[in-house]
């Protein structure tokens, strides 16, 4: 049977007379057909190499071998249909250096496809590629990893591979991929550590990397590096391959996995661990992707009427909810934890997906290793799959250990990302004191008035920027017309000092602690990487406000009440202390989390404004962090002056 869709060919859908007559759509479809072996893609040896294909709908299925990335195929053998839907093929003797594809018939047509579960492939991914994973580990390739203890330990600073190198003063020698992140010793302008160096300097604890598994060649052809190219790499093409266009040498399939493992080695050696951003709600072309041509109709949801549900905006979402979807992903996650030793996953419009899947990936990693971090975008969007099954913030009590990005908290301190003019706390916007109380509790239900989606701080990651959206800076000028651009500092240093004195997990994109410009672009996905690149020229002319996130950073780090593990202690430990409108107040009470002072108190203050505070009579209060911005009058009173955070302790 076949359906006409919005290309120009029809699309097949199989003959159901291969299937007994039961459709790809049915609910049926997965009882008869899925696979629970743990044998699907290659399986290579010196001696043989094993191939198992799911392809349940085709009347035949071939593998097709080739020589080279490029150029006829060489080889073209018949497969033997198999248990559980799959097709399997056996050839002895060694493959290493040879591409393959499969090719399956379906109605009346051959498709030719990538194995979707191959781990290498040829330049810009239209090929598999066969080799010896083992070949391509570094000489140093340890399971040791930075330790990890809660996950409201992390720190986390989201980064794009090409921007922390291709800046001209970088003076990273390998600009744009793996090699160059690998990089140390680097210096730019003024002599200022850049790359790793700089990054480790903040005291991070986790480098979050924009998709580096293989996208799509509309995005950047890896065949033509030598030309101006940047894209985010979210439009996934061979998700279990790291993409070429990192690689100092995308011809040659091992190359960029050796790099990346070397990466992920010196990552790990200079104390920073790994998360990965990955992209499973959607493919990058419904029609031409792997999964549709292998089993038309089956990977991707469908509306009533045929067409292709579109929740994530770029033209279809993934049926993660389908037995061999849900298991490819689970499968594709802990592949990346097992072979390059990833530290955490970054699920990229999660809301799409569904909860059974995440709940999986969450139980399978914590038999690996629970240190793992699982985060994700728990929008609330629209898909054609029922409301209670998708894995968003409203149904996150059915999702624990599962961290959800708080955009109310990010709205509350800096304003609408989607009404550009729109002030937050930060800027002196009215009203947004609740929203503020609300991130620092770590989203929890903490009382009467605040509360958000977490159930435990580990499911609330609070942050102010990331790679969507403007940057603060560009935000603040946006939305602060006659201010001044210290004031704004004073303002973007104010929010940061939020985000790090917060419960729960904080993000940091990078470049935040130099208020890194985007120069206005709100999606610069696609941008030149002018637009897009870590600008080492402005970290070195705010080198101040690169000690400043420092210390931030160590702050929190050194004093676990800002780190507590559960919503009891939270509610136990966190005190809301009355403070006039501009400003929210609260105190860490009784060695909250075992820390060393007795008890803290944050003040944080939007206005410039003079303002009397009146401090909980617990004890002798001494400045622990942001003291010159305030007056002690005695042990119950002060005044704080201008924008800004100041912490205090009772020792």
């Amino acid at each position: 049977m076949s359906v006409q869709r919005e290309r120009d060919e029809p699309i097949y859908y199989g003959d159901p007379a291969v299937t007994g007559g039961v459709s790809v759509f049915v609910d049926g479809f997965d009882d008869l057909f899925s696979y629970e072996g743990d044998d699907l893609g290659l399986n290579y040896t010196p001696e043989c190499s094993v191939f198992r294909l799911w392809a349940p709908t085709s009347q035949e299925a071939q593998l097709v071998l080739y020589d080279s990335w490029q150029g006829e195929a060489s080889a073209v053998m018949p497969m033997t249909r198999d248990i559980g839907g799959t097709w399997i093929l056996t050839l002895k003797g060694d493959l290493e250096g040879k591409f393959y594809t499969y090719r399956v018939w379906i109605e009346d047509k051959w498709n030719e496809a990538v194995d979707p579960y191959a781990r290498a492939v040829g330049v810009n991914g239209d090929r598999g590629a066969i080799l010896d994973l083992r070949k391509t580990d570094p000489s140093r390739w340890t399971e040791d990893k930075p330790p990890l203890y809660d996950p409201v330990d992390a720190v986390i600073y989201e980064l794009h591979l090409r921007d922390v190198s291709i800046h001209p003063a970088s003076g990273i020698r390998q600009k744009g991929g793996f090699a160059g992140f690998a990089e140390s010793g680097t210096r730019g302008p003024g002599g200022i550590p850049t790359g790793l160096d700089h990054i480790a300097g903040l005291g991070v604890t986790h480098v979050q990397l924009l998709p580096l598994s293989d996208y799509a060649t509309e995005s950047v052809d890896e065949t033509k590096l030598g030309e101006p190219h940047y894209n985010w790499g979210y439009d996934p093409k061979n998700y279990n391959v790291p993409d070429g266009s990192y690689a100092t040498d995308p011809f040659v399939p091992g190359v960029r996995i050796k790099e990346l493992k070397r990466l992920i080695q010196t990552l790990h050696d200079r104390g920073l661990r790994v998360v990965m951003d990955v992209v499973y709600n959607h493919v990058y072309d419904g029609y031409r992707a792997n999964f549709t041509k292998l089993v038309p109709g089956y990977y991707l949801r469908y509306k009533a009427d045929g067409t292709l549900s579109n929740g994530s905006g770029c033209g279809n979402d993934c049926a993660t909810e389908r037995k061999m979807m849900s298991r490819f992903i689970a499968d594709s996650v802990l592949y990346w934890a097992r072979e390059y030793h990833i530290d955490g996953f970054r699920f990229d419009l999660m809301g799409l997906i569904d909860i059974g899947t995440m709940t999986e990936i969450r139980q399978r990693l914590d038999e690996l290793d629970p240190s793992i971090l699982t985060i994700g975008e728990g929008w609330v969007m629209d898909t054609e799959l029922a409301p209670e099954r998708r894995a968003n913030q409203h149904n996150s009590s059915r999702m624990p250990r599962i961290g959800q990005f708080n955009d109310g908290f990010r709205d509350a301190v800096k304003g609408s990302i989607f009404l550009h003019d729109r002030k937050g706390f930060i800027s002196g916007g009215s009203g947004s004191e609740s929203g503020v109380r609300a991130g620092v509790a770590g989203g929890i239900a903490y009382g009467p008035g605040i509360g958000q989606f977490a159930q435990e701080p580990q499911q609330c990651v609070n942050y102010v920027e990331c790679h969507d959206n403007h940057t603060l800076w560009d935000k603040l000028l946006l939305s602060t017309e006659g201010s001044g651009d210290e004031e704004r500092r004073s303002m973007h240093r104010l929010a940061s000092a939020m985000v790090l004195t917060s419960q729960g997990i904080p993000l940091l994109h990078a470049g935040q602690e130099f208020m890194r410009t985007k120069h206005g672009v709100e999606n610069s996905y696609n941008s030149p990487v002018e637009i897009n690149w870590l600008d080492w020229e402005r970290c070195a002319e705010r080198q101040d406000d690169v000690a400043y996130i420092q210390k931030l950073i160590a702050l929190r780090r050194e004093h676990p009440a800002f780190r507590l593990r559960s919503a009891g202690e939270i509610r136990a430990s966190l005190v809301f202390e009355q403070s006039p409108r501009g400003t929210v107040a609260f105190t860490l009470r009784n060695h909250a989390g075992g820390d060393s002072a007795s008890h803290i108190y944050v003040v944080y203050k939007a206005s410039k404004e003079e303002t009397p505070l009146t401090l909980p009579k617990l004890g002798d209060w001494e400045p622990l962090f942001g003291g010159e911005g305030i007056v002690l009058l005695d042990k119950e009173q002060l005044i704080a002056r201008g924008i800004g955070m100041t912490v205090l302790a009772v020792k």
